[in-house]
């Protein structure tokens, strides 16, 4: 049932343009697996070969720090709704720091130059091989609407205060490797 491509195709990319949340996976050696949800909307399909979503403050940094020491990264979407099918996309991952110059590049490319609240970096994924598969065993959810909770958290925050938060939770990961975050 699983099939494999080269590269994404116009179906992968109608597929994930439907889907309201994305899972990113990452590892590094010695160090733990990390997964974690992601909104979809802050995701960029930067071709047939990459995409690249904005990734916000939060309470930790696993993905910059396994990037960091290994690169290597899976995003997954699973259709929720409407006809089932898992898509997985592999490849090597880059932290793109905030303030950076090929952070300022890519903001302007693919998100017109807007940040969310709480922006610290853009993730971008250089895909080497797409998977998909039945995704029969999914269940089905009714998307209701977006939290806002983390960007009103970051507005509360300000500048100072998310930088100050960044220095003191999002230095390290959860093993002790550096995220370059802070």
């Amino acid at each position: 049932m699983a099939r494999r491509f080269p590269r994404i195709e116009e179906a992968h990319r109608a597929f994930i343009a439907r889907q309201h949340i994305f899972f990113a996976a990452s590892a590094a050696p010695g160090a733990r697996v990390n997964l974690s949800p992601r909104e979809a909307a802050a995701l960029r399909v930067l071709g047939p070969d990459a995409v690249c979503w904005l990734d916000r403050t939060g309470s930790g940094a696993e993905t910059a720090a396994h990037l960091a020491a290994d690169g290597r990264l899976t995003l997954m979407f699973c259709a929720f709704a409407g006809p089932p099918m898992i898509l997985r996309l592999y490849g090597r991952g880059e932290s793109l720091k905030r303030g950076s110059a090929a952070y300022a590049a890519l903001l302007a490319e693919a998100f017109g130059s807007e940040e969310v609240p709480g922006a610290r970096q853009i993730v971008r994924l250089a895909v080497d091989l797409v998977q998909t598969s039945c995704g029969y065993g999914v269940p089905l959810f009714e998307h209701v609407g977006e939290r806002r909770t983390l960007e009103d958290w970051a507005r509360r925050k300000g500048e100072q205060g998310l930088a100050a938060y960044r220095a003191e939770k999002n230095a390290r990961s959860l093993d002790g490797l550096p995220t370059g975050l802070a």
